[in-house]
This record gives C-alpha cells, structure tokens and sequence, in this order.
C-alpha cells in the first residue's frame, strides 16, 4: 500500500481501501486469511514467498527472511537493509508486474483483499498459489502470523510475543479518544478497522467505536462539526495521512470549543501504524505513542 499524497481523502480511500473501486471479480485465492477467519493454508511448504504488501514483507522477513524472493516497493523499506537485495516486482503506484511475479517461481503470493485482487486473480489462473489478507484488527495480526509461519515450517512463538510486549499494559486513563483522518468529509474509524481495534487494544473510549454511516470506507464513518462537539473527547488524534490535515482542522468552528483542544491534549500520528499497519517497526511505535497518552505511567 502506498503513501496518500496525491490527493487529500480521495488517496486515502484508494490507498486502504481500493476494493471499493475495483470493477474486476475478487479472486478465489487459496486461502483468505480475515480478522474471524480460521482458514488453513493448504500449503505443506512455502520456501519462495513473494508479499505485494510491506506489512507482509516484514512479517515474513522476521520468520525467515531466505524465504522472501520478492515485495513491492515501499517508502517503509527505503533504507532497511534486509530489502535492498530482493527483487522488487512493482515500484510507486505502478501495479505488480506480473512477468517479473513469474520468473520468481513463487510457491506463494501473499496480497492485500481488495489492493491485490487483480493481480492475485491473474496468479491464480496460472496455477500459483495465494493468499489474500486482511489485517484489520490484532487478532488478524496473530492469526496472519501464525498462519503464515505454518506454512513456512518456522516457529512463530517469537514474534507473537513480540506482538503481545506491545499491547502488555493495559491500565487506561478511561479517557475518552476521537481519531481524524481527513477533513472533507471529516473520517473516523469506528471498530471494525486497524485504528479502531487498537484503540481497543489499549483500552480507550473510541467515541466513534459503534458508530455506523454511509462511508464508502469500511471501518470508518463520517462526521459532522455537531457531532464532535456533543462527543468533545479528551483526547484528539490526527492521522497525517494528509499533508496540511491538522492546519485545516484547526480553521474548523468547533477546532478550539473541544476538551481536547483547550487542554493541549492533540497529538499527531503517522499514516502507516495507526491507520495502514504498514510494518511491524510503524505498528510498535503507534503502541509506544498510544500507552504514552492512554495509559497510566
């Protein structure tokens, strides 16, 4: 997945949620790995991974890196070492070239639900195993991993603990928590996204938790300047998915009437963590900034 620059919430519904747009039937991969999902990977042994997401990259590097032939190109993995030696099968917006996919021998493709469908489709007329994810909630992280990990003949006890050292303290301020996204329309994840759940993971009062609307974007409603007021959180989040998000909100009436704003208790985060999980280094360091504010020291 890739970085919306490109055009305020129009990036960002194509970056996380591209299915939406895509006229194409989704693919009937070998395995669909979901948040409720306990589907097995009918895969004896995955030696020559390709991962069209990073996230994905970075989960199978940290098992067994060797078993990692190809990825897509992401600003994540600019100056990682691990990466700069495998094959990169797309690079920016372009989409996965599928002759490169090809050459790799892959015995499996990992792939994003909706972002790679086109491309898992195209992989799996030719006969090449795949597996579509959809990591939105913490419970799909474990479930992804261990999955994964099956295949690929390794242990996943590390990295699960790794997982679980994130999420460990739990003692919540009780203070309730209001995350924007864009501000035309305004956007907030409710529970049934990435950013909600680990709001959840961390014990917080997702004033949008059981909210529901007609966004396009699963996992995510719209709001209006009234209704934040009535919800006035705590705590306010601002997802810098857009460039200039926080200097546009603050021109917003209701920007200086809120708890949150009146208390200084505004903190920005990084797109890929919070919103898009992107790698596991994006996702320790949301945890590290979520049990700074929400938690008790």
């Amino acid at each position: 997945m890739y970085r919306p620059w490109l055009s305020l919430t129009l990036a960002l519904v194509v970056t996380i949620f591209l299915s939406a747009c895509t006229t194409q039937a989704p693919p009937t991969p070998i395995s669909t790995i979901t948040s409720n999902s306990s589907t097995q990977l009918n895969i004896k042994s995955a030696n020559r991974i390709v991962a069209l997401s990073s996230l994905s990259a970075d989960i199978i590097a940290q098992l067994d890196q060797t078993k990692l032939v190809g990825i897509s190109g992401s600003s994540l993995f600019k100056n990682d070492s691990r990466f700069q030696a495998i094959p990169k099968v797309s690079e920016g917006q372009s989409p996965p070239n599928l002759e490169k996919i090809v050459s790799l021998k892959p015995d499996l493709v990992i792939g994003a639900a909706g972002f790679s469908d086109p491309i898992l489709q195209k992989l799996n007329q030719l006969q090449i195993p795949t597996v579509s994810t959809k990591i939105n909630s913490w419970q799909s992280l474990e479930a992804f991993t261990k999955q994964i990990a099956q295949a690929m003949n390794v242990d996943s006890a590390p990295l699960l603990k790794r997982y679980q050292s994130l999420i460990a303290s739990k003692n919540s301020r009780n203070l309730s928590t209001l995350v924007l996204v864009s501000r035309q329309p305004i956007l907030t994840p409710n529970k049934n996204s990435w950013a909600g759940d680990l709001l959840t993971q961390f014990g917080a009062k997702n004033v949008a938790a059981d909210l529901q609307g007609k966004s396009p974007i699963g996992g995510y409603v719209t709001l209006s300047a009234e209704r934040i007021l009535a919800a006035n959180p705590d705590i306010l989040i601002v997802v810098n998915a857009e460039p200039t998000l926080l200097d546009s909100l603050k021109k917003e009436s209701f920007w200086n009437r809120l708890k949150a704003t009146k208390n200084n208790q505004v903190y920005v985060f990084d797109y890929y963590g919070l919103v898009n999980p992107g790698s596991l280094e994006a996702i320790e360091k949301a945890c590290s900034q979520l049990k700074d504010i929400l938690t008790k020291q």
